[in-house]
């Protein structure tokens, strides 16, 4: 991921405590290549994980990663509504809020 888009308080951790990023990003690496998922399903599977522990920055970040990956709105919209019935429907506006806000965010970005 680009370093500009990280969350400030992520990049001041990651300065303060450099072993934890580097152990973090590498569980993450080994969690990846534990299976058959492609890169966009993985991620599309981490914005589900993220909505029931109502985690919006890293929601977002799963949002742009599945994007990067392939995956259309319409995909992006029914990983969302897929966990309705299990985390709620205010919950499930909400993350539908925030993948908009990225989506936003990508294209505008996108567009300069």
């Amino acid at each position: 991921m680009s370093e500009s888009k990280l969350p400030a308080t992520f990049k001041a951790f990651i300065e303060k405590f450099p072993a934890l990023g580097e152990a973090h990003e590498r569980v993450a690496v080994a969690v990846d290549k534990q299976g058959p998922l492609d890169a966009k399903t993985l991620a599309l599977v981490k914005m589900g994980i993220c909505m029931g522990a109502n985690l919006e920055s890293a929601f977002r970040s799963h949002v742009r990663r599945a994007m990067k990956h392939g995956a259309t709105v319409e995909e992006i919209e029914q990983t969302i509504l897929l966990a309705m019935n299990t985390v709620g429907f205010p919950r499930t506006v909400a993350a539908w809020q925030w993948a908009w806000k990225q989506i936003e965010r990508d294209q505008n970005e996108a567009s300069e």
